[in-house]
């Protein structure tokens, strides 16, 4: 049980345009850059990317723009 006090989300995004594995390193840096993101895991096979982030400094939003700056479409998912 963690004993961390903020507040983490965890985000999926589902992305589109992956093309090859060197694609999860770039994304996983340009998402793992942003202030509050804590942990980042980019699913190649499916094409799911998962956030560990605190809303509070990063949003939803950012997500998808930090994906967007490494060049692919991203858009929260379910699952």
């Amino acid at each position: 049980m963690s004993t961390n006090t903020q507040n983490t989300t965890h985000t999926i995004l589902r992305a589109e345009g992956f093309s090859c594995p060197s694609c999860v390193s770039k994304i996983e840096k340009q998402v793992g850059r942003l202030a509050g993101v804590e942990d980042v895991k980019v699913h190649f096979a499916s094409s799911r990317i998962e956030v560990d982030h605190d809303e509070q400094k990063a949003s939803v939003d950012d997500l998808v723009a930090a994906v967007g700056k490494a060049g692919y479409k991203a858009k929260p998912s379910a699952f």
